[in-house]
């Protein structure tokens, strides 16, 4: 009798994860999601866990089950790294870390997985001893790099949209598609208007996450799961416009900042803006479609998926309300 798979899925119903845990069902593994949220399946092979992965107690109990793969979307600033990837690795045959695209630095285009990294090539002193996305996640990477046994893979995803995560430029869902459904213009900075990005469907990065584990050619090595299609950040505005009537209005990125985090020493939407989104994000996935044995033409459209993700958002939920984006407005206009 061949031994069932078990897989443990840590951030289960986010963006990618609400469509790898079905995937991976369908492939045949037993598959355990761990998450804050309640969440029911039908699927036999899938059972959903309620529960604190940041519970070190709780993950202990959890680790006891001695899951063959572990995929890991928890998030672990600086300070947590080292409390949780060695026991996480220690506890598993193969490990998927969530890493990011935001890693990379911009000094080279298309950007592949030997891409300078901000953390060893930024030139900005504070962004590189900081706790910034972009650094904490190249650091976990830095842990796993350094390990005797490789039973690991790094993956770095795009900007990846799917059910309730649309993003457009550096804001998010209530502030883009859910002012958009209230009426409401959005603000977006005029200097990323011409600046290339990438947004990935989280079905197709969960297929291409499902195409890495336990796959050999991905143990020790380190993937960019994206799409290889890009876009101007004002397509992009245009996309929205066609599928929601979201209405943009672009401005000085100073005035941008100022509206999402007014004290000038807090500076995670800057360097969001000014070491991400203002690089051009055109991302070379030749390694991963070479390791799974997909192919680009496979892969969502981003006005397709946009507009398959934006029919599934409810138009009841209460959305945070960006009171410094609406007065600016009633101002400028």
């Amino acid at each position: 009798m061949n031994h069932q798979r078990k897989v443990l899925v840590l951030g289960a119903t986010g963006a990618m994860g609400q469509y790898l845990v079905p995937r991976l069902a369908e492939q045949g593994y037993r598959v355990d999601g761990v998450s804050i949220d309640e969440r029911t399946s039908d699927n036999p092979n899938v059972k959903y866990i309620k529960v604190d992965a940041k519970n070190r107690d709780a993950l202990r109990k959890l680790l006891e089950n001695r899951y063959d793969g572990i995929v890991d979307f928890m998030i672990y600033p600086t300070g947590e790294l080292c409390n949780y990837l060695p026991l996480l690795l220690d506890n598993t045959g193969h490990y998927i870390y969530l890493s990011s695209y935001r890693i990379y630095d911009d000094k080279e285009h298309p950007v592949r997985e030997t891409s300078p990294r901000l953390i060893d090539a930024s030139d900005n002193v504070l962004l590189r001893n900081s706790d910034d996305y972009s650094i904490y996640k190249a650091r976990g990477e830095n842990i796993l790099q350094a390990r005797e046994r490789r039973n690991w893979t790094i993956i770095r995803p795009a900007i990846t949209y799917s059910l309730l995560r649309y993003q457009l430029v550096t804001l998010e869902a209530p502030h883009n598609v859910g002012r958009a459904f209230a009426g409401k213009e959005v603000v977006l900075p005029e200097q990323a208007k011409n600046v290339q990005a990438t947004m990935s469907w989280a079905g197709d990065v969960a297929r291409m996450i499902a195409g890495l584990l336990f796959n050999p050619r991905a143990v020790g090595e380190t993937f960019t799961v994206a799409t290889a299609e890009h876009h101007t950040w004002g397509e992009i505005a245009d996309y929205y416009h066609e599928i929601c009537n979201l209405k943009a209005v672009w401005v000085d990125k100073e005035d941008y900042i100022r509206l999402l985090c007014p004290d000038p020493y807090i500076n995670g939407a800057r360097w969001q803006l000014e070491y991400d989104r203002l690089f051009n994000r055109i991302m070379d996935n030749t390694k991963i479609l070479a390791a799974t044995g997909m192919t680009q033409s496979e892969l969502m459209p981003l006005h397709d998926g946009l507009e398959k993700e934006i029919a599934r958002c409810p138009r009841t939920i209460d959305w945070p309300v960006n009171t410094a984006m609406d007065e600016y407005l009633k101002l400028r206009n």
